[in-house]
């Protein structure tokens, strides 16, 4: 039987305002993570992980940072010579008008040419927001088992929480039978009135369904978004379904990990809560995992160095130096310096930050090569941080600073 050709198109030209500073000067997509990573590398690395090798990666806010991590991280990984094989950027190229991207939907349609000439069997439609594994190969079994022509990706989720979500409202064979952007009466699951099926914004399409429903948003005044014009559209006519995101099994999970785990780190405190589930002996989400890799760039310096120190549910990117420090609850970037007597509890520091001697800092995000003065108090009960960005959850941001 001929493999079936899937093409990958990310949506990775988010601006991520909820998450200021840390996208001052960068789209969210490329927003560091947990030490070694840019959000985008988790559907990067789903995508390479289920045999996905053909993506384009479309980009349009402050794309440069994210278009270089792409460049000097993830070409090489795939490329080789073969043929259909490759992760390329595609930015905005106004082939449609004088606009930029003018919604999801259009996104896609703005680059119709080259899900043509690619000639796929299916569309895999996905974000670059969220922090989770995904198999895809049991989402396109499930797309072929239904006969469907959509699927979207969809995640049990308390019925309290449906306000921040799209709700899809399904019948009892998985069937789309409602769709709505955070509705405030949302419908709950057939079996389970206390969750609602939250969707994860990935869609898996039949090619001619797409471009065709494409064409037609186009021609008309709409919000040109999967989300709030195409899905609920499209529903009542085609063959849409939901795949249940909790049926995705992942080689090399731990029993401790929480199942399904998936987070939008739209804003600094869910972005600075899904640090934390890295954490301890038991972290929510562990990023060791073989069978399941979280690819990303690959650093030439030095391996990390403690000097002296005590340090307690750790992680450590390449290349720090801590010395005499003492670290609780806490994500290091890499070529970190961390120098005697700082204290820092519950903080996420980013690539080439140096924290001075006697600096006291609590939930704290220090963003790429910042310099923090020594004995500076960061604790949320203190002047020092008026200096800085202060979160209403409490967290104290550092933005970016210029490389040294």
């Amino acid at each position: 039987m001929r493999r079936l050709r899937i093409l990958g198109m990310i949506l990775a030209g988010g601006k991520g305002d909820r998450l200021f500073p840390l996208t001052k000067a960068r789209s969210k997509p490329a927003v560091p993570f947990a030490g070694k990573h840019r959000i985008i590398d988790f559907v990067l690395s789903n995508f390479i992980n289920s045999g996905v090798y053909a993506v384009y990666v479309l980009v349009q806010y402050k794309s440069q940072s994210l278009i270089e991590h792409l460049r000097s991280a993830w070409r090489w990984r795939i490329a080789g010579g073969l043929k259909d094989t490759f992760v390329t950027v595609v930015p905005p190229q106004q082939r449609s008008g004088e606009s930029w991207y003018q919604g999801t939907a259009d996104a896609i349609y703005q680059n119709l040419n080259v899900i043509r000439d690619f000639r796929p069997d299916l569309v895999a439609i996905f974000g670059a927001d969220h922090i989770y594994r995904m198999d895809l190969n049991q989402m396109v079994a499930f797309h072929l088992e239904h006969n469907a022509e959509v699927s979207v990706a969809a995640l049990p989720v308390p019925i309290e929480q449906a306000k921040g979500f799209g709700v899809v409202q399904v019948n009892d064979t998985q069937r789309i039978i409602g769709f709505e952007e955070k509705p405030a009466y949302p419908q709950p699951l057939p079996d389970d009135p206390t969750h609602v099926y939250a969707s994860m914004g990935n869609y898996l399409f039949d090619t001619e369904l797409l471009a065709q429903t494409l064409l037609e948003d186009s021609r008309r005044d709409t919000d040109h978004d999967f989300g709030r014009t195409i899905l609920p559209e499209l529903f009542p006519q085609r063959r849409i379904y939901a795949y249940d995101f909790l049926k995705n099994e992942i080689p090399g999970v731990k029993p401790y990990e929480e199942h399904g785990y998936w987070r939008d780190v739209g804003t600094l405190r869910s972005y600075w809560e899904a640090h934390m589930d890295l954490l301890g002996a038991a972290p929510k989400f562990d990023l060791r995992n073989n069978d399941w890799q979280v690819l990303g760039g690959v650093y030439d310096g030095p391996s990390a160095r403690v000097v002296n120190g005590e340090l307690t549910d750790v992680l450590i990117g390449e290349g720090c130096h801590i010395e005499g420090a003492r670290l609780t609850r806490c994500v290091l970037g890499r070529g970190v310096q961390i120098a005697k007597g700082a204290t820092l509890e519950d903080c996420v520091i980013m690539d080439y930050a140096e924290i001075g001697a006697g600096a006291r800092l609590r939930r704290v995000l220090v963003d790429r090569y910042n310099i923090v003065p020594p004995q500076t108090v960061l604790d949320g009960n203190n002047a020092d941080e008026q200096r800085f960005f202060r979160d209403p959850s409490g967290l104290i941001v550092l933005e970016r600073a210029e490389p040294r």
